[in-house]
């Protein structure tokens, strides 16, 4: 690794590094679980049904924990084609009508999560029999993480600009 990628990891928050570890730790968790069941299911005629379920919850943890480090960097799929044509004035309009929408909708499935997380704390998993709350929090937490991006971006007053290239 390059001194300048050292230094560049280096000045990342410490909230984003460990959002991106626990990444890695679900992607990889998922990975063997899902590899060392498919070799047990056709090299050995069986498998181990936990590893299904644990695989699931990875998997929507990740995609949650994603979602937000992705709002984060600006990253998440967009496009311009209204605020192109418009001049600073409407963009700025428009800029604030997303971020209220965008908050709105945050608003709700932080409402929803957390009913969802209530009624799961009293309902099993089948086969490892965690409460099904957890996979509802991932929900939960993505609704917060997304909320504080948009307060972010409008404490700023403007969209945070993803660091890859646009494609023009």
């Amino acid at each position: 690794m390059s001194e300048d990628r050292k230094e560049a990891q280096g000045r990342k928050p410490w909230l984003k590094r460990l959002a991106e570890g626990l990444m890695v730790l679900a992607l990889a968790g998922m990975v063997i679980a899902v590899f060392v069941n498919v070799v047990l299911r056709y090299v050995f005629h069986t498998s181990i049904v936990s590893y299904e379920e644990i695989s699931r919850l990875l998997f929507v943890w990740l995609v949650a924990i994603g979602a937000i480090v992705a709002a984060f960097e600006g990253a998440h799929l967009g496009f311009d084609m209204v605020t192109s044509r418009v001049g600073p004035a409407t963009r700025k309009v428009l800029f604030w009508v997303s971020q209220l929408l965008i908050g709105a909708c945050m608003a709700l499935l932080l409402w929803g999560s957390w009913e969802q997380v209530v009624a799961g704390w009293s309902s099993y998993s089948t086969v490892l029999g965690y409460p099904l709350a957890l996979g509802a929090a991932a929900t939960l937490v993505l609704a917060i993480g997304m909320l504080l991006v948009v307060v972010r971006d409008m404490l700023r007053g403007t969209p945070t600009e993803s660091s890859e290239t646009s494609v023009e």
